[in-house]
Order: C-alpha cells, then structure tokens, then sequence
C-alpha cells in the first residue's frame, strides 16, 4: 500500500500543480472548444503537460476534467461522454505518475445555477457530479478535488453527487473575490461560513483556488486558519488576465512576484499549494524550490 497524501500534509507543505487550460492553449488547443475532448483526441499532448508538472516538482496533480461533469459536457452536446472523458482524464495522470506523487480528480463547477436563480435543482447538480467522479474513481485517482466553486450549495451537491459514487477522500476548495467588506464567494458566501459548513459535513482537507493573486491568497488564507484546524489548500492566480487585440491572454503577475508571497502563504497556514490560472511549470518549479 502506498502512502497516502494525507501522510505527506503531516510531514511538509504539498505542492500541486499550476494551470491546466493555459498549458493547453501553449500547446495549439483552440479556444472555445472543450478541453475534456484532448483527453481521447490528443492524449500525448495532455500526458506531457502532467509530466512537466511532475518534473517540475509537483507532488500531485489535477486531471484535465474541470469541466466534466455532465451539465457542463451538455453545453458541448458531450453529456453522454462524461465517463469516457473522466475515466480518460485520470488514466493519462496516471499514466504519468512517478512513484511517492498523487493525481486529484478535478471537478469545477457546472456554470449553471440552483432554483431560484437558475433551473437546476440539487438532485440534478448531484446526479452531473456523480457520474463525473465514479469515471475519475474508476480511472484510479487518489483524491478528488471539488474546486473553483463560488456557490457553497453547489459545492454540497457535489460534495454528495461524489460520494455517492466513491469511497476516495474528497477536497473542497471554494473561489473568493475580494471587496471592501473582505473575502466572498460571487454567491455571497464567507470564507468562514463556507468553511463551518464544510467541515460539519466532514471534508478532510478545504481551501481555495482561483480568482485572487497570490498576495489576496495569503490574506485570506490567514483569515481561514483563523478558523479551522484542517489541512488548507491554496491555488492563487497569476494576478488578473488581460486580453490583448491578437486575442493571447496575459496575466497581471509575473512569476518574481508571485513566489515572493509563497513563504508568507505557508506561514500563514497553507498545507497545500499550487497555481491556478496563468501559472505554469517555470512557476511551480520555483515555488519546489522555495519548499523543498
């Protein structure tokens, strides 16, 4: 039996991985299309973009499934895939992996909203999410990580859509914007009442990722430590993206910048840390080197 990544949070800070849809916009993906569909079509591409982050330092890794759950595949016509797509997703991490490191199945949101601010009810949402994790279960990842959420009762659905398909450790990590008032989800959500709520439902390890830069994360990350005991995950974005008139996507922090609130962001109470938007493999390499 391997150890597990729980293990490794007791022992040192754990180092994710950085961006996904970035690298894969690098590596010719065409915007607009849907992402999960490389995972069948372009296998070898997605498997490098893991190893860069396993060579990088990364002590685990996210499967290319944000997307993929089957509310969100039906936007693309691709519902019926949704287990292909997942099971795919974690066999080429998997494919990938060298010994010691772990792959988390990632589940982002659906991009739709709850009744009634939407059409969906929760059994819909739960049912989207479970066939989603029981295809990243089945393709063997170690954890599932449930992220990018910014509604906490449509996290709770997939939080149980989840289980209801597996026995795996399942994360949670929620996306903040900051305002004059502090940290809250687009849906109104405090980070402590997101974490109260979760932690009542007996999430091992939460957190968030997203949306603010990696010295907004410090912050907040202070601010969740305040409340909770549990392992916190942080995935900061490389600053706010701008568009530029040929249509490339930059971000507004570069990578000197960004490492320098990693120490503060360990002290602050991070166990696990990674990127998110607009980092890469040069970014998560510098960040192995400041942790290990």
């Amino acid at each position: 039996m391997t150890a597990s990544i729980f293990e490794l949070i007791k022992k040192r800070t754990v180092l994710l991985d950085g961006g996904m849809g970035t690298e894969l916009i690098k590596h010719g993906f065409p915007q607009g299309a849907c992402p999960e569909t490389w995972n069948v079509e372009r296998p070898d591409i997605v498997k490098k973009i893991h190893k860069s982050y396993f060579d990088a330092g990364s002590d685990a890794v996210l499967t290319n499934s944000f997307g993929g759950n089957a509310i969100k595949l039906s936007m693309q016509g691709l519902e019926a895939r949704c287990y292909e797509l997942n099971h795919a997703a974690a066999s080429l991490a998997r494919e990938v992996k060298p010994a010691g490191t772990f792959v988390g199945g990632s589940m982002g949101p659906t991009g739709k909203f709850l009744k009634p601010q939407g059409s969906f009810t929760e059994g819909e949402f739960e049912g989207a999410f479970s066939e989603q994790a029981r295809g990243l279960s089945d393709g063997q990842v170690d954890f599932l990580l449930i992220e990018t959420q910014y509604d906490l009762q449509e996290a709770l659905c997939a939080l149980r859509g989840a289980r209801k398909a597996t026995n795996l450790p399942i994360f949670v990590t929620m996306t903040f914007n900051r305002g004059p008032r502090g940290f809250f989800t687009m849906m109104g959500n405090s980070a402590a009442q997101c974490i109260e709520r979760l932690e009542a439902e007996g999430v091992p390890v939460v957190g968030a990722n997203c949306t603010l830069n990696s010295e907004d994360m410090a912050e907040l990350i202070k601010i969740m430590r305040e409340k909770t005991a549990l392992p916190l995950i942080a995935q900061a974005n490389a600053g706010k993206p701008s568009l530029s008139a040929a249509g490339e996507v930059s971000y507004s922090q570069g990578i000197e910048d960004y490492v320098r609130f990693i120490p503060p962001l360990i002290k602050n109470g991070a166990n696990l840390v990674g990127g998110c938007c607009g980092t890469n493999p040069d970014y998560i390499k510098r960040m192995a080197a400041l942790i290990k």
